[in-house]
């Protein structure tokens, strides 16, 4: 058995007029997400952690952000894309462990969803996925509500 382990981080900036787009869902609040897909932090973590794991750079370098087919993509596609990249690599999921940092709003009743959702797009079982939230205690760029992070760890099988 070989196992490969891989981790992603992700910043996305907060402004009034976009919508907050985390976990694949989106989420009723003042400000959203800025980016050029739709600014899905947790996604883009689990993207880059998911490559990492599978040796095959970053998200960035899959999907760049100076080509217009990615221009307000929907991040559960960049997903789906990845997911049929490391599929073709051999490699299947065996965890995934991942933390959203936001000071507000409160996300612990969308996690459940969150992890539906995202088990869906990756063809995995919900209680492969663990999503978790904090705050940063009204510190840094998150506890001024300028901006939210992401952290994802895989945890990849070679079959």
């Amino acid at each position: 058995m070989s196992l490969r382990v891989g981790i992603g981080y992700d910043v996305h900036k907060l402004q009034a007029g976009y919508d907050l787009c985390l976990g694949g869902i989106v989420i009723d609040h003042p400000k959203g997400t800025v980016g050029h897909s739709d600014g899905d932090v947790l996604i883009h973590a689990i993207i880059d952690a998911l490559l990492g794991a599978a040796g095959l750079a970053d998200i960035g370098t899959w999907f760049p952000d100076t080509e217009t087919e990615f221009k307000d993509i929907d991040s559960k596609i960049l997903l789906q894309k990845t997911i049929r990249i490391i599929d073709n690599e051999g490699y299947s999921i065996v965890n995934i462990d991942s933390t959203i940092c936001l000071q507000s709003p409160k996300i612990k009743n969308y996690i459940v969803t969150m992890r539906k959702v995202l088990s869906g797009q990756m063809g995995i079982e919900p209680g492969q996925i663990s999503v978790k939230a904090t705050t940063t205690e009204e510190l840094g760029f998150v506890g001024r509500e300028e901006g939210v992070s992401s952290r994802a760890v895989v945890l990849l099988e070679k079959n």
